[in-house]
């Protein structure tokens, strides 16, 4: 286990370091929610979908030892829920990462998402020192979109055919923080019924945008 990673909490929500022994009930939350995470599964354009929880797992922790990236599993009261992944973290003049999240079924609406995502988002900014945090959602991902707007992070724009996700090359729109924003941090802006209203809307435009895709030449 990587020895960077923290335990985070915050009432009923623990992030905790991901562990390679993780590996079962991972698969088995995954199977439980399949018809409800698929949607959102990210894919890989170059090769058949296939489990390797195990590998997965050991590739994480392989990126939190390089300082790249800072695996976590949701827990409440004991149970696993799901799973929280900063990954992309960079340093210097850019100083960002990225965070992608899931929980199951039967752990949805809860707030443990929005909770856990203003834990680590906390971390990053005032533990690690970075600058930005990104988070990309698929326009279709109400839960997800409900998070961002609840925690305040702003939309940034729609990025095309951005992420390989159930198959596919899906747009996405991006939203964002930045520390300066959050100096009392998001969690206590969010407790605290601080959040700017609206920060978190997508412009018509957008969204008509998003419905209509994007054309692409006729396949040769």
């Amino acid at each position: 286990m990587a020895s960077n990673i923290p335990t985070l909490r915050d009432g009923a929500t623990v992030l905790r370091p991901i562990r390679v022994r993780d590996a079962r009930a991972l698969e088995a939350e995954l199977i439980d929610s399949r018809s409800w995470l698929r949607p959102w599964e990210a894919t890989s354009p170059s090769a058949p979908l296939h489990w390797d929880t195990r590998g997965s797992i050991r590739n994480l922790l392989s990126a939190a030892r390089a300082g790249t990236g800072l695996p976590f599993i949701i827990e409440t009261e004991g149970r696993l829920a799901g799973q929280l992944n900063v990954s992309g973290m960079t340093y210097g003049s850019l100083a960002s990462a990225t965070i992608g999240y899931w929980v199951g079924a039967g752990f949805a609406g809860r707030g443990l998402t929005p909770t856990a995502v203003a834990l680590a988002t906390d971390h990053v900014f005032f533990t690690v020192g970075l600058h930005r945090m990104e988070i990309c959602i698929r326009p279709e991902n109400a839960p997800s979109l409900r998070v961002v707007e609840k925690l305040g992070f702003r939309y940034e724009g729609l990025r095309r055919r951005y992420i390989h996700i159930n198959n596919d090359w899906r747009d996405h729109f991006c939203f964002a923080l930045t520390v300066d924003e959050v100096p009392q941090g998001v969690l206590q802006r969010w407790k605290a019924g601080r959040v700017p209203p609206g920060a978190a809307t997508v412009p018509e435009v957008d969204l008509i945008a998003a419905r209509r895709g994007i054309s692409l030449p006729p396949a040769r």
